[in-house]
């Protein structure tokens, strides 16, 4: 394949067109001298060979120009090659972190899925028979529902210990009461013996008279 062909920049071609050019005056003054090795040269010739050295040292000096605009061209490149491939790592760096990230979230979101939360332990009432009792909740999403069956059992958790906490204060209350009868009970079977000892004087009074 022809050179000429891989090149697509232009700097570079107008390089290899001057090349291709100065090559070409340089074979021309080389065929120039050899065609004329005489030892005395005719003024033609001479102004001839003339011309061609001057047309090859400025082809050559032109070269030499483009070359060093394609080197300086081509640092500026390489630095905003360089810039670009920093910004390029740079997002891939974070693009690497922002995978990192999502698979953290992901096996976290799979950890809470997955964890037995107490919630799923409690006695709440059956999907079906809490929206045949409040049938306002039927539009309510999976999230809202269950978090309306919760409030439902904590509300009927806390009247039901209200309702226990009663009954423990009428269960001291009786327990008091009848230990207060059982005090007097005993207090009135203390009352009746003494009452007794006291009569068996008269008691016996009455016998020896009979």
């Amino acid at each position: 394949m022809n050179v000429d062909n891989l090149i697509t920049d232009q700097r570079l071609h107008s390089i290899l067109q001057t090349s291709h050019q100065a090559c070409d005056q340089a074979h021309a003054l080389v065929d120039l001298i050899d065609q004329n090795t005489s030892d005395t040269l005719s003024a033609t010739q001479k102004a001839e060979i003339s011309k061609q050295q001057s047309l090859l040292l400025a082809t050559v000096a032109q070269l030499r120009g483009l070359n060093r605009h394609a080197n300086l061209a081509a640092r500026d490149t390489k630095a905003v090659t360089l810039e670009a491939r920093q910004t390029v790592d740079k997002l891939h760096l974070q693009l690497q972190n922002l995978y990192y990230e999502q698979n953290h979230l992901q096996d976290e979101i799979a950890a809470c899925e997955s964890y037995d939360h107490k919630y799923r332990q409690l006695p709440l009432m059956p999907v079906d028979e809490f929206l045949a009792q409040y049938p306002d909740q039927a539009t309510d999403d999976e999230n809202a529902l269950l978090f309306a069956r919760i409030d439902h059992e904590r509300v009927e958790r806390e009247t039901l210990e209200n309702q226990r906490q009663e009954l423990l204060k009428r269960k001291q209350k009786l327990i008091a009461d009848n230990k207060r009868r059982k005090e007097d009970l005993a207090n009135l079977d203390n009352d009746l013996e003494k009452f007794i000892d006291a009569a068996k004087p008269i008691q016996k009074l009455f016998e020896k008279e009979a």
